[in-house]
């Protein structure tokens, strides 16, 4: 956290409104990106994303200056996804909420953005079948590189714990990919040999 975002921390802690919306303005990307990540649609992350700054902003005279202020953050927000899961089986989501939310860059190809939306599909569909502190971990670990003491100062969980549930995690998406590959790889011959038959 750099010198600006610092100021503008003590400054919130203190009942200021307009850094804490600066602070908003830094870390909305991050949070969104994690929201969807684990939600798997726009407009869950968006109403997840405003809960978590909500519920930052009523806990923000309690934040330990001692712990990172984005892995405080961004606790908040996985722990909210992880309710949100408990609370109610979610849907699977239609290939029109897959939208990437990054943006791609102008100089890519038609044929390499879909690719890209292809494989946003599969690796959003991968982690619908995780568990939903599962599916925190992996976002975690993966997206925004947490250590494993992060984590699990994230999750109320121990290190070893993480390191556990982690390795069962990759274990168990290695296990669907791999299904879900030959899947398509017996598909696939089954259409070649009733065109050609």
């Amino acid at each position: 956290m750099h010198t600006a975002e610092l100021d503008w921390l003590k400054r919130a802690q203190k009942g200021d409104d307009l850094a804490f919306a600066r602070l908003v303005e830094v870390y909305q990307k991050p949070v969104y990106n994690l929201c969807y990540r684990m939600l798997g649609n726009a407009g869950d992350a968006e109403d997840a994303a405003q809960e978590t700054f909500i519920r930052a902003y009523n806990a923000l005279r309690r934040y330990d200056p001692e712990r990172k202020f984005s892995t405080w953050l961004l606790s908040i927000a996985s722990n909210y996804c992880i309710d949100q899961h408990r609370r109610r089986k979610l849907p699977t989501f239609s290939v029109d909420e897959l939208d990437s939310p990054d943006i791609p860059e102008k100089s890519a190809s038609l044929e390499a953005m879909l690719m890209q939306d292809e494989h946003q599909a599969k690796v959003s569909a991968l982690l619908e079948t995780l568990k939903p502190k599962d599916k925190a971990l992996i976002v975690m670990r993966y997206w925004h590189e947490y250590s494993y003491e992060e984590m699990a100062e994230s999750l109320s969980m121990s290190v070893s714990a993480v390191k556990s549930r982690l390795h069962r995690a990759r274990k168990e998406l290695a296990e669907v990919w791999m299904d879900a590959e030959q899947d398509s790889i017996r598909i696939e011959r089954t259409n070649y040999e009733q065109s050609t038959a």
